[in-house]
Formats: structure tokens, C-alpha cells, sequence
């Protein structure tokens, strides 16, 4: 994914053809960080307490549904992704990519998550098995993206 063409806030990419295959089916994987993750105190248990967290989880799942009927929309729209003689232009815009930052990150450390928290300053190597990698893929995949993305709004930034 490399920045096409810039104009006010419409942002357009290029994307190879299996480049955009990897794209569609990571957003696809959207949400991937359990709910369980988001908690309002790791030690206060009060019925109270019991109950806000009930109002965030709540509140959350609500803001995923709503997020991944986004995101399918925005997958299936017509003219979303055009096509080219490389591959695809992908247009959106700034907003857009604020969004999809967000559902990347999701995706990213929720892969990070179901992998065991993988961190080799802790010692905590990653072991890849033929079950778990296609969220090596997907971490590793989001992390690419993220930053294309990101480049693009530094430009937008730098240009002004």
C-alpha cells in the first residue's frame, strides 16, 4: 500500500492485487480483541463497579457491531477499490483512515493477544504453529498498514 494521490482531505492508494487480498481479509478478522480485555479496575469488585463494567461492555459491543457493519459497508461499496493495471486504487478519506486505524489496532493487538502476549524482553517467544498463523499474518500485515496509513497523514501534515 503505497499513497496514490493526495487532494484535500481524499486520500487514494495504490494497492497490489494480493496486497488488497491481505487488506480485505485481515479487516475481515475485525473484532479480535475480547471483550473481557476492556476492563474498567483489574481489582476492585463491588456490585457497583459490576454494574459499570456491564454499562462498558455493553456500550462496547454495541460500538463493534456498529463498526463492523462499517466496515462491510465500506468493503462492498462499489468504487471503493477500482481497479488498475497493478493492481487497485483504494480511496478514502481522512476520517476514513482515523476509523480504519482504529479497527487495524483492534486487529493487531488482538492477534498480539490470542498469540500469548508475545514479548521478547519478558522472554515471552513467539511460537508460531500452523494454527496460529494466520495471526502472525494479521499482526504483522496490520502493522504495515498502520504505518502506510500513518505516512500518508504525515504527508498531508508535512504539506502544509
Amino acid at each position: 500500500m503505497h499513497l496514490f494521490k493526495l487532494k484535500g482531505d481524499n486520500y487514494t492508494f495504490g494497492l497490489g492485487k494480493r496486497e488488497k487480498r491481505l487488506f480485505t481479509e485481515i479487516l475481515r478478522l475485525y473484532p479480535l480483541i475480547p471483550p473481557a480485555h476492556h476492563r474498567l479496575s483489574r481489582s476492585a469488585s463491588s456490585t457497583a463497579m459490576e454494574s459499570h463494567q456491564r454499562l462498558l461492555d455493553e456500550a462496547l459491543a454495541e460500538q463493534r457491531a456498529e463498526s463492523k457493519s462499517l466496515l462491510e459497508t465500506m468493503l462492498a461499496e462499489d468504487g471503493r477499490f477500482t481497479p488498475t493495471d497493478s493492481g487497485f486504487q483504494f480511496s478514502v478519506n481522512r476520517s476514513q483512515i482515523e476509523w480504519l486505524l482504529q479497527v487495524l489496532n483492534d486487529i493487531r493487538v488482538g492477534s498480539w493477544l490470542i498469540l500469548g502476549e508475545p514479548d521478547e524482553n519478558k522472554g515471552k517467544l513467539l511460537r508460531v504453529t500452523p494454527d496460529n498463523t494466520h495471526y502472525v499474518i494479521a499482526m504483522e500485515g496490520c502493522s504495515h498498514f498502520q504505518c502506510e496509513l500513518l505516512r500518508a497523514l504525515e504527508e498531508k501534515e508535512e504539506s502544509h
